[in-house]
C-alpha cells in the first residue's frame, strides 16, 4: 500500500554532480516541498535564492572530518527508514524529534571517473569513495514504499510530473527508483572492488584484477538462444563503447534473434576495421564475402560474388551509408540483418514491405585513428569466454598490421599491389574461425576456408568455394591465420594459383616452408602475429 504522504513533503538533496539540480530544486520548492541539503549543494541552492535547511541544523552536529561525516546520523536515517504504517516507528520518531524524509536526491562521489584518469593515486581514489551517499540511498531504497530515491538526473522529469499531478510518487515509480538505486550502489561498489583488486604492491594496476565484477544492463529478452530449447537475453556494458553493436538503432523488421546478434557483431567488427568503403557478409559467424570498393554498392557486388550461396540468409554490414542503388542490389537476395551508419529514404523504402529484414543503424566511432583507446574506437578491450564454473579473460585481438611490420622471407619480393592484397587478406583472416585460409585479390575475397581441424582442409575448402563461385585464383594472395606447420598447405594454395602468401611464421619448420615458397616461385611474408579465433 502507498503510505507516502502527499504534499507538503520533505526532500533531502545531496549531489556531487550538480547538473540540473537547481532547476529541479526550484520546481520542488514551487510545489511546497521543504528542502534539506548538505555542504556545497546547500550553498548552491541558497545562492539560487531557495530556502534550504542544512543537515547540520537538523542533526545538531556540524559536518566533520573534512566532510566525511555529514549524514550518518539517526535523525537522517531514522527519517529515511521509518515506516509510516507502523505505529511503533511513528512513535519513535515523535519521541526523538525526528522528521520524515519523503524524497532523497543523491548522486555519488565520482569514483569511476577519478580512477579512469591516468596517474590516479590510491589516495585520490580512496577520497572519492562515497560513504554517506550510498548509506542514505540504501536506507531510502529499502523503505521505497514511503520514500522516493532519485539517483540520476534523468529521473527528475518523471518525479516532477507525478508530484504535480498527484502530490506524491506512485508505487510503481518509487519501486522502479529503488531498483535503480540498488543497481547504482551495486555498480559503484563493483567499480571500487575492481580498482582495489587490481592494485599491485608497487602501486601499478594489474590488467586482470583479483576479483572481476561484471556490470551489464539487459537490453531485451530474446525468443530463444542458439536453439529453440535454450532461453536467452541480450545485455550491454554499463558504459558501452561508441560505435559498438549495442548502440545500434533498429529501424525496421522483426526482433533480433540470439544468432542474429552474434553474427551481426562479427560483421560489424570486421567492416568497421576498413577505412575504404567496405561490405562484409557473414554466415554462421564467418565472413563468406568481404570487399572494398569505390562505394557501398560496388563493395557489395564484389563481396556477394565470393559465395552467393552462403550469402543467402546472411548478415550484411557496410561502413558507409546505404543508398537506393545499394538497397536495390541487396534486396535481390534474402538477408536477415542489414547494418550501416545510415540509410537514405530511398533505401529504407526498398525494405519497407520485407518484415523479415532487420535494418540496424549504427554510428561509426568518432575516431578510428591509432593512438585512441579501444573504447574510443568502439572496440572491446577484453574478451571473455565462459567455461565450466569459470571465465577465461584476455585482452581483445585488436592488433593492426602495417606494411612496415611485414618481413619478406623469400627470394621473390611482393609487388606493391600484392602487399595491399596481403594486408587485405590478413585483415579478413582475423575474423575467420580457425583454422583460417583466405584467398583475395583486388580488394575482395575469392575463397574462404574456416573452422577446420586441418589447415590443409581449410585451404582445400577455400579453393573449392572459389571454384563453385566461378572465381579464378590465378595471381591471388593468401592469408593463413597461423603458420603453416608443413609445406603441404602451402602447396595446396600455390597449386590453386596463389602467387603471394602471408602468415605469422614461428614454426620450427619455417625454413622448410620458406624453401617450398622459393621452389615454387612465390612471395612470402611473415606477420609475426597469430590470429587464432575459436
Amino acid at each position: 500500500m502507498n503510505t507516502q504522504t502527499t504534499l507538503p513533503l520533505t526532500a533531502l538533496i545531496s549531489v556531487s554532480n550538480k547538473t540540473g539540480i537547481v532547476a529541479f530544486a526550484q520546481a520542488l520548492h514551487a510545489l511546497g516541498v521543504r528542502l534539506l541539503s548538505t555542504g556545497g549543494t546547500a550553498k548552491l541552492l541558497a545562492d539560487a535564492g531557495l530556502p534550504v535547511t542544512e543537515v547540520a541544523d537538523v542533526t545538531g552536529f556540524p559536518e566533520m572530518l573534512d566532510g566525511r561525516v555529514k549524514t550518518l546520523h539517526p535523525k537522517i536515517h531514522g527519517g529515511l527508514l521509518a515506516r509510516r504504517d507502523l505505529p511503533g516507528h511513528v512513535a519513535a520518531l515523535e519521541q526523538h524529534g525526528i522528521g520524515v524524509i519523503d524524497l532523497l536526491v543523491v548522486n555519488l562521489y565520482p569514483f569511476e571517473a577519478t580512477v579512469a584518469q591516468p596517474g590516479c593515486t590510491l589516495e585520490e581514489a580512496i577520497e572519492n569513495i562515497d560513504i554517506g551517499g550510498p548509506a542514505m540511498v540504501r536506507s531510502a531504497a529499502k523503505n521505497w514504499k514511503d520514500v522516493g530515491v532519485l539517483t540520476d538526473a534523468a529521473q527528475y522529469p518523471l518525479a516532477l510530473a507525478e508530484l504535480r499531478e498527484h502530490g506524491k510518487l506512485s508505487d510503481p515509480t518509487r519501486f522502479a527508483f529503488a531498483v535503480a538505486a540498488f543497481n547504482r550502489i551495486s555498480n559503484y561498489d563493483a567499480a571500487i572492488s575492481d580498482y582495489l583488486s587490481s592494485l599491485q604492491e608497487d602501486g601499478a594496476r594489474a590488467l586482470f584484477p583479483a576479483q572481476s565484477n561484471g556490470r551489464f544492463v539487459k537490453l531485451q529478452d530474446l525468443r530463444y538462444g542458439e536453439n529453440p530449447h535454450q532461453q536467452a537475453a541480450f545485455y550491454r556494458d554499463l558504459y558501452p563503447a561508441p560505435g559498438s553493436l549495442v548502440t545500434a538503432r533498429q529501424l525496421h523488421g522483426k526482433a533480433l534473434s540470439y544468432n542474429n546478434i552474434a553474427d551481426a557483431d562479427a560483421a560489424w567488427e570486421c567492416v568497421k576495421s576498413f577505412e575504404q568503403p567496405a561490405c562484409v557478409i557473414i554466415k554462421h559467424a564467418n565472413p563468406c564475402g568481404v570487399a572494398i570498393g569505390a562505394d557501398a554498392c560496388a563493395a557489395y557486388i564484389k563481396a556477394f560474388k565470393t559465395d552467393s550461396t552462403s550469402a543467402f540468409g546472411g548478415i550484411i554490414a557496410f561502413n558507409r551509408p546505404v543508398d537506393g542503388a545499394t538497397a536495390q542490389a541487396v534486396g535481390k537476395q534474402f538477408v536477415e540483418v542489414l547494418m550501416a551508419p545510415g540509410y537514405t529514404r530511398e533505401a529504407l523504402d526498398v525494405f519497407k514491405t520485407k518484415v523479415n529484414v532487420r535494418i540496424l543503424e549504427i554510428a561509426l566511432p568518432a575516431s578510428l585513428a591509432s593512438g585512441k583507446t579501444d573504447w574510443e574506437r568502439g572496440r572491446n578491450a577484453m574478451d571473455v569466454k565462459r567455461v565450466g564454473s569459470g571465465l577465461l579473460m584476455q585482452t581483445a585481438d585488436n592488433h593492426e598490421l602495417s606494411l612496415d611490420q611485414l618481413k619478406v622471407v623469400t627470394v621473390k619480393q611482393p609487388t606493391p599491389q600484392q602487399l595491399q592484397d596481403l594486408l587485405f587478406a590478413w585483415k579478413v583472416a582475423q575474423y575467420v574461425k580457425s583454422n583460417a585460409i583466405v584467398f583475395c585479390a583486388d580488394g575482395m575475397t575469392l575463397g574462404v576456408g574456416a573452422g577446420q581441424m586441418s589447415r590443409v582442409d581449410s585451404a582445400r575448402i577455400a579453393s573449392m568455394k572459389a571454384a563453385n563461385a566461378g572465381l579464378s585464383l590465378q595471381g591471388s594472395a593468401v592469408a593463413s591465420d597461423a603458420f603453416f606447420p608443413f609445406r603441404d598447405g602451402l602447396d595446396v594454395v600455390i597449386d590453386q594459383g596463389a602467387t603471394c602468401v602471408i602468415h605469422p611464421g614461428g614454426s620450427m619448420r619455417d625454413q622448410e616452408v620458406i624453401d617450398a615458397a622459393n621452389e615454387r616461385g612465390v612471395a612470402m611474408v611473415f606477420s609475426g602475429v597469430r590470429h587464432f579465433r575459436h
